[in-house]
């Protein structure tokens, strides 16, 4: 997966990078990525087709919970690997090569996405509204997504051929409505947030199959009041309590 450089997303990452809500902390980040593979997950890609077709072979169904119904269509088997590799780009120190298809779920619509950020991030709106003229976080969000931008490549076109249209005039990373939409749902054993604290956590990602490339949003919510003790698990009860209170869900 390549990495794509897209400025609309710049301010809303720049606003979720540790937003400070008082007794907790917000950390977010909107990423695009083309499915063009690097030589690693080219690898890793090679042998998770090879395990999804042992699996196949010893299954007489697919798994039902998968997020793609029928894996033996090799479209479906391409999609979960996109997914797992946007995985590994997001976070880059944790190891998802064991990451199985049910823990991934194709919600039916936008609104779900909608759905979930307006829940844990009505904090974060508020705020977001106050510094920014009342207009709606989650708008800015899906705006910022379907952008249509001048593409990078014309300002060099510019300097070269001043009087020749650029022939990549346009750039927009995806087309929202035309996206497959998926949500990630760790267990504990598979959420590389978990770690760190996390009180909550979520990852959506757009997967426009004809641009062939991916958008991915994570977003996770650490309590002040916890601190090393939440890692260690030795929080005391009155503790756990405080953590809960003011929580932007």
């Amino acid at each position: 997966m390549k990495f794509l450089e897209y400025t609309p997303f710049d301010s809303i990452n720049l606003f979720l990078d540790q937003l400070n809500l008082g007794d907790c902390t917000i950390r977010g980040n909107l990423e695009a990525f083309s499915c063009k593979h690097t030589a690693t997950d080219r690898r890793l890609s090679i042998s998770l087709e090879h395990e999804i077709l042992d699996y196949l072979g010893k299954s007489s169904d697919s798994d039902p919970s998968s997020p793609v119904e029928h894996l033996s269509s090799r479209s479906s088997r391409k999609t979960l690997i996109y997914l797992v590799l946007t995985l590994g780009h997001m976070y880059p120190d944790y190891d998802f090569s064991a990451v199985r298809a049910h823990l991934f779920f194709q919600e039916e619509e936008l609104e779900s996405f909608k759905q979930m950020v307006d829940t844990y991030l009505s904090d974060a709106s508020r705020q977001w509204a106050a510094t920014n003229e009342g207009s709606s976080l989650l708008d800015s969000m899906t705006k910022a997504i379907d952008e249509v931008r001048l593409h990078s490549y014309c300002l060099v076109w510019r300097l070269y051929s001043p009087f020749i249209l650029c022939p990549y005039l346009m750039f927009q990373v995806i087309k929202i409505r035309e996206c497959d939409i998926y949500s990630y749902n760790p267990d504990s054993d598979g959420d590389p947030v978990l770690e760190k604290g996390a009180i909550w956590s979520f990852n959506y990602f757009f997967y426009n199959r004809k641009l062939k490339r991916v958008v991915s949003f994570r977003c996770y919510c650490t309590s002040k009041l916890s601190g090393d003790d939440f890692l260690t698990g030795v929080a005391s009860d009155a503790e756990e309590e405080d953590a809960l209170i003011d929580m932007d869900i």
